[in-house]
């Protein structure tokens, strides 16, 4: 006789030894909500065949188990009307689960509803999942702001230290050693332990990292290499931390605005940085951005600590009728700890369509990110104050895009454009758009013209966010976090590579061939993209 298993959301399998008879009895499991599967029956004889809703165990929890050793439990059913706490010590007993079922989860996937105007959520004020979008927009706007200082910083930095361009295409890409390292850990991790924790450990130790750079610029090249490398590290397992959130947090047909919005917190980071750090560099010098950034992770981190969870099950501040929203419109189970099925996931044609397509669209994306202030300073002839100031126009257009196609998507899939469709379609934008600008910035003679081509090509650029970026969540909704680290560990790796290649292509040719490699990059990225990625679920 097969023992029956049961899964926790602490993901926790507890599997129960019998007593002699098919039923049998649960023990006390370390667990704030339980999800289980099976049947529940009662003293009389009568049957259920799992615990949809609370009414099951309404006639259940007076029954006393025949078994002498059991003890009480705090029960939570779950189903299509969410994880229900039944908030009183109860006993129950349960059926045996058959082997083949203990890798599952414990209850079925409820698959997402049509995004119609049925499955609006018509109830007033404040959601909690709005807090939760919002504070991973504050995280992803600190991540950049972080990241950018280093690109107006390295100017002055270079003229202290006597950089040439490779050497600041070689620090400008130690960033990206650490980030390559977490994209698949971050995922994993979070969709493990759940992503409250894993991103406020990565903002808190990045915002470290930044701290800690003056200092190692100044002990040499190698102890900042090693300090940059470090702040990747925690930055690397925010993008799978926060996609991982989003995918039990967010509803289908909220989804594209609401991942937009959070992705635009990176392009407001950019905004900020790039515009704040040339004032603060020349009234305090290029240290203090480094201070100062970095110690407003740590201001983020104490209020994440004490007002996030990593899913609404799990939240203490959610209303019952959000909750059972949110459960009604994903495909997420609140259990968290299952095998990741390597082999089936990375046999799928729409995941290596979105790896690739990633690893396009970075490579332009990380050289504009990392050297446009350069470029500004090198071709255009302006200085720090000025490249920062120009620097930052490109990333308005795209916080500003990012929400409108975010918009757009979510609109189009409320008015039946299939998913896939709408995913096409906002990446060919993402990658036709910058392929365009960016081949004409050979041909400009004025500061004026090379900005509205770089805000023109952000601005479309933007539009990934309703593409590939919202795609993870579409194809293996309960992997979306290690798929993204998946696909950012491509992203990455361009970001690295491209980055070092733009310092050798400066050192021996011109911005032109800069832009022609980004260019060759954005359209093999459009035709695969097209060829084999789908808005549908795959895993």
């Amino acid at each position: 006789m097969v023992a029956p298993t049961l899964r926790t959301s602490s993901g926790t399998f507890g599997t129960f030894g019998t007593s002699g008879t098919p039923v049998v009895s649960m023990v006390v499991v370390p667990a704030r909500r339980i999800c289980l599967m099976g049947s529940v029956r009662s003293r009389a004889g009568h049957s259920r065949s799992a615990l949809p809703v609370k009414a099951s165990l309404c006639a259940v929890h007076r029954q006393s188990p025949r078994d002498a050793g059991t003890r009480p439990i705090t029960l939570y059913a779950s189903g299509a009307s969410g994880c229900v706490p039944m908030n009183k010590k109860c006993h129950i007993v349960v059926c045996q689960q058959p082997r083949r079922d203990v890798r599952r989860a414990a209850m079925p996937t409820p698959e997402p509803r049509s995004t119609g105007p049925a499955n609006v959520d018509t109830t007033p004020g404040w959601k909690r999942r709005y807090t939760i979008v919002a504070m991973c927009f504050m995280a992803f706007m600190l991540c950049n702001m972080d990241r950018v200082n280093m690109s107006i910083a390295i100017l002055p930095m270079a003229e202290s230290f006597s950089w040439s361009s490779a050497t600041i295409g070689l620090v400008q890409s130690s960033f990206f050693w650490g980030y390559l390292l977490t994209q698949v850990l971050g995922g994993v991790w979070a969709d493990r332990y759940g992503g409250k924790v894993v991103l406020g450990f990565g903002v808190i130790w990045w915002s470290l990292a930044t701290v800690m750079t003056p200092m190692a610029a100044a002990m040499g090249l190698p102890a900042l290499l090693i300090a940059r490398a470090c702040m990747g590290i925690g930055e690397g397992v925010a993008m799978p931390a926060m996609n991982s959130m989003m995918s039990k947090w967010v509803p289908v047909g909220e989804r594209s605005r609401s991942l937009a919005l959070v992705y635009s917190g990176m392009y407001t980071g950019s905004v900020v940085g790039l515009g704040f750090s040339p004032q603060l560099i020349n009234m305090l010098g290029w240290q203090s951005v480094f201070y100062i950034f970095g110690s407003m992770g740590i201001i983020w981190f104490v209020w994440w600590v004490k007002k996030a969870s990593s899913n609404p099950f799990e939240d203490p501040r959610i209303s019952e009728e959000e909750e059972a929203f949110i459960t009604q419109n994903t495909a997420v189970r609140c259990d968290l700890q299952r095998a990741i099925p390597w082999k089936q996931l990375l046999s799928k044609k729409p995941v290596w369509a979105l790896i690739t397509s990633h690893f396009c669209h970075n490579w332009g994306t990380f050289i504009l990110l990392t050297w446009m202030p350069t470029y500004y300073n090198q071709v255009l002839g302006l200085d720090l104050k000025s490249s920062g100031l120009f620097s930052v126009l490109p990333w308005i257009t795209m916080a500003i895009s990012a929400n409108v196609g975010g918009w757009i998507a979510d609109t189009m899939i409320s008015k039946g454009w299939s998913v896939t469709s709408v995913r096409k379609l906002m990446q060919s934008i993402g990658f036709l758009g910058p392929a365009f600008f960016l081949s004409q910035l050979g041909n400009v003679t004025t500061v004026t013209e090379a900005v509205i081509l770089m805000m023109l090509s952000q601005g479309t650029d933007a539009f990934s966010q309703s593409g590939l970026y919202s795609n993870h969540a579409d194809i293996a909704p309960e992997y979306a976090g290690v798929l993204l680290g998946l696909s950012n560990t491509a992203g990455v790796l361009a970001g690295v590579v491209g980055t070092w290649c733009t310092g050798l292509i400066l050192d021996g040719g011109s911005w032109s061939d800069v832009w022609s490699v980004a260019v060759a990059f954005y359209l093999i990225g459009t035709a695969i993209w097209n060829a084999f990625a789908t808005g549908e679920r795959v895993i």
